[in-house]
């Protein structure tokens, strides 16, 4: 009886040993999988950031150059001087309307829903706008050719950079309503780089610059108006 107890005793030892080196292991294997866990996220993540970091960086510098490239500054006096010798005092608007007296007449059918008039034409005593049409005719028989129309495009529907830069210098200033007043005598035009980026501007990436191309760049800018104001071309040409 002895014994055997003694071979229980002993057998439960071993068993007891067996129990505590696998509750051990196991232990360990945990503790060596959160270690690996937590190594791998402590380094991934940080080169993860870092290579994001370095990306976005890398397309903010790409952003920051088109950025450059795309945008135009234009000293306003010089842009005075370009919209001064495209800009005209007579525009031609509505076709449909007629001949109104604009007396304010409770039946007119020249009025808008607001109360306003639907302006056939207008008048400025200052050059005002630049026209968006190259020429426009109304049933009436009154019709309007515009200055930049006849005096860009000289020889054909289509100027290069150069032609169009000259042309445009070579235009008779008068001093328009908006922006910075330059008497005539002050207008002349010595620094080409304005003309230059209006080229640029109107024609896109084209090498030449058509006439209906220069209309419909110009009613772009003017927001789908019938003319480019001064607020309109400075805003493009970034004189503000």
């Amino acid at each position: 009886l002895h014994s055997n107890l003694q071979n229980c005793f002993y057998t439960l030892l071993h068993l007891e040993e067996l129990l505590t080196n696998t509750i051990i292991m196991k232990i360990v294997k945990v503790i060596g999988s959160l270690c690996l866990i937590n190594g791998a996220t402590s380094f991934a993540p940080s080169h993860c950031t870092t290579s994001t970091h370095r990306s976005s960086s890398l397309h903010a510098d790409v952003a920051e150059a088109e950025s450059d490239v795309a945008a135009i500054t234009t000293d306003p006096k010089e842009a005075v001087k370009l919209f001064g010798r495209l800009a005209e005092k007579y525009i031609m608007l509505d076709s449909t309307a007629g001949m109104c007296c604009y007396s304010a007449c409770s039946d007119c059918e020249y009025r808008e829903p607001g109360g306003g008039y639907r302006m056939a034409d207008q008048s400025s005593a200052r050059p005002k706008w630049i026209p968006c049409y190259d020429h426009r005719e109304f049933g009436s028989g009154k019709e309007h050719t515009t200055k930049w129309s006849t005096d860009i495009f000289t020889e054909g529907p289509a100027v290069t950079k150069e032609e169009f830069v000259e042309r445009v210098i070579n235009l008779e200033f008068a001093p328009p309503l908006g922006g910075p007043f330059l008497a005539k005598s002050a207008a002349a035009i010595e620094d080409e780089s304005a003309a230059a980026a209006l080229f640029d501007i109107l024609a896109g990436e084209k090498e030449k610059l058509t006439r209906f191309r220069m209309g419909k760049e110009m009613k772009v800018i003017s927001g789908g108006e019938e003319g480019v104001t001064w607020n309109h071309f400075s805003t493009a040409l970034g004189a503000k």
